[in-house]
C-alpha cells in the first residue's frame, strides 16, 4: 500500500429513512427473487417486536451485544497508524468500530444474522464498513446476493437494493465497489438464514411478556374484582339498553371491561345483583413468571448476574466475576471471534494493513482482581494481549498498585 494513501470516509450507503418495524399481519409475500424469512418472510419482525414486549428477554440481548463488543478496540499506534484511524472512523457517518460492531452483536443475539456492508473502490484507496439492519436484508435465489428493502410487507423489486456476498464486489453508479457480509448461527435444516440460540425459549419470552401484562391490567382495573352485573330492567329499544350499560358502568365498574353487564327483563321486585369472579391464581401466576425468566437465560446461554437478576438478592462481585469469566470464555470471545475475522480480513485484503495488533479491551462489570493475580493474568482476563514471559508482566497487582494502598492508608 502506497504511504500516499488514506483511508478516506465513503459516501452514504442508503437513505437512513424513519420506518419503526411494521405490525404483524401482512400476507404472504411470494417471490421468485429471495428465500423467504419464515413462511410469511416476516420472522425477524415477530423476533424483534417480542424483544420489545419481554423485559428479560430484552435486557439480555442489550448485555450480550455489549459485552460482545466490549469497552473498544486496542492496536499498536505507533507501528499502525492507518489502522488506529481506521479504527476510530470506519464510515462516513463517523462511527467507530466498536460502534459497528456493537450493532452487528446486537443483531446476531436478536436475529440470529447480521449484515455488514464493505465499501471500496476500484483503486482500494478506502474502506468503509457499514452496519445494514437485519430486518431488511434477505438471501437472494442464487445464495450469492444479499436484497435490501425498506418494507418487506410490500416488496417492490424495483426499490431493493442488491450487492454481492463479500469477497465478491459490484460496482456501483457512484462509482464506489460494495459487498455484504453475512453473519448467521448455524441451525440443522437451514441453509438461508440463521436461527437466534434463544429459540427454544420463544415460548417463554411470550410467557413473561404476557404475564408482565396480566399485573398491568389489574393494576389499571385498580386490582378490584371482576364480574358479571345482572340489572333488572325494561327498556323499549337497543339504544336505551346502550344508555343504562353506560350509565352502569361509570357508577360500578370504575373502568369499563372490569365487569360485564346482562341486562333481563324485570320480575317482581329489583333483583339486580353483582356476581364476582373470584381469583385465586396469584401465586401460580407469579411462579410461572418466575420459571419462564428462568428459561430465558438457560435458553439465551447467559447468566442470571449479568442480566441483573441477582441484584435485588445482595450484590455479589464475587459471582459476577465468576460468571463474567465463564461468560467471557463460552460465549463472548468466540462471539468476537466470529464478527471480528471478516472484517480483519476485510482490512487485509483492501487496505493492505497488518490487524495482529488489533484487540477488543473486555472489561469485567466490576474492577476488582485478586491481589495475588500477576499482570498477565490479569490482561488475559480482559481480553487483551499478554506473555506470560515478559518480566513487565511477571508481577503482582499487590505489587504495581502498592502506591495506592499506602496512600489509602
Amino acid at each position: 500500500m502506497s504511504k500516499k494513501q488514506k483511508i478516506k470516509p465513503a459516501v452514504a450507503v442508503a437513505n437512513r429513512t424513519d420506518d419503526p418495524y411494521v405490525t404483524l399481519g401482512a400476507g404472504r409475500i411470494e417471490s421468485d427473487k429471495f428465500w423467504r424469512w419464515g413462511d410469511d418472510n416476516l420472522f425477524p419482525n415477530a423476533l424483534a417486536l417480542m424483544a420489545r414486549r419481554s423485559v428479560t428477554h430484552r435486557r439480555i440481548i442489550n448485555d450480550k451485544a455489549d459485552y460482545i463488543s466490549g469497552k473498544g478496540f486496542t492496536c499498536d499506534q505507533a507501528r499502525a497508524p492507518l489502522l488506529a484511524a481506521f479504527v476510530g472512523r470506519v464510515n462516513g457517518e463517523g462511527e467507530s468500530l466498536r460502534q459497528v460492531l456493537n450493532k452487528l452483536a446486537f443483531d446476531k443475539a436478536l436475529f440470529g444474522n447480521a449484515f455488514l456492508e464493505v465499501v471500496t473502490d476500484a483503486a482500494h484507496t478506502f474502506l468503509s464498513l457499514y452496519h445494514q439492519d437485519a430486518s431488511r436484508c434477505r438471501v437472494a435465489r442464487d445464495s450469492a446476493h444479499i436484497l435490501l428493502h425498506h418494507d418487506w410487507t410490500a416488496f417492490n423489486a424495483a426499490e431493493a437494493r442488491t450487492l454481492p456476498l463479500y469477497p465478491a464486489f459490484a460496482q456501483q453508479a457512484d462509482g464506489t465497489q460494495r459487498a455484504i457480509i453475512h453473519y448467521k448461527d448455524y441451525e440443522p435444516m437451514f441453509e438461508h438464514y440463521g436461527v437466534p440460540p434463544y429459540i427454544a425459549g420463544f415460548n417463554v419470552s411470550a410467557i413473561a411478556y404476557k404475564t408482565d401484562k396480566w399485573n398491568i391490567s389489574r393494576l389499571d382495573n385498580s386490582f378490584q374484582l371482576s364480574g358479571v352485573m345482572m340489572l333488572d330492567s325494561s327498556v323499549d329499544s337497543e339504544a336505551e339498553a346502550e344508555r343504562i350499560v353506560r350509565l352502569a358502568e361509570q357508577k360500578f365498574a370504575g373502568n369499563p371491561g372490569q365487569v360485564m353487564f346482562v341486562i333481563r327483563e324485570s320480575g317482581e321486585g329489583d333483583n339486580s345483583r353483582f356476581i364476582p369472579i373470584c381469583s385465586q391464581n396469584e401465586g401460580d401466576w407469579q411462579a410461572l413468571h418466575e420459571q419462564a425468566v428462568s428459561d430465558i437465560v438457560v435458553a439465551h446461554s447467559w447468566f442470571r448476574s449479568l442480566s441483573g437478576l441477582e441484584y435485588s438478592s445482595g450484590f455479589s462481585a464475587e459471582r459476577i466475576l465468576h460468571e463474567y469469566e465463564v461468560a467471557l470464555n463460552t460465549v463472548i470471545l468466540g462471539e468476537q471471534a466470529e464478527l471480528t475475522e471478516p472484517i480483519r480480513e476485510a482490512v487485509k485484503a483492501v487496505l493492505g494493513l497488518d490487524t495482529s495488533s488489533l484487540q477488543i479491551v473486555n472489561r469485567p462489570p466490576t474492577r476488582s482482581k485478586p491481589i495475588y493475580m500477576k499482570v498477565w493474568e490479569a490482561r488475559k482476563a480482559d481480553g487483551l494481549d499478554y506473555d506470560p514471559d515478559d518480566e513487565r508482566q511477571q508481577a503482582f497487582l499487590s505489587e504495581i498498585t502498592k502506591y495506592n494502598i499506602r496512600s489509602i492508608d
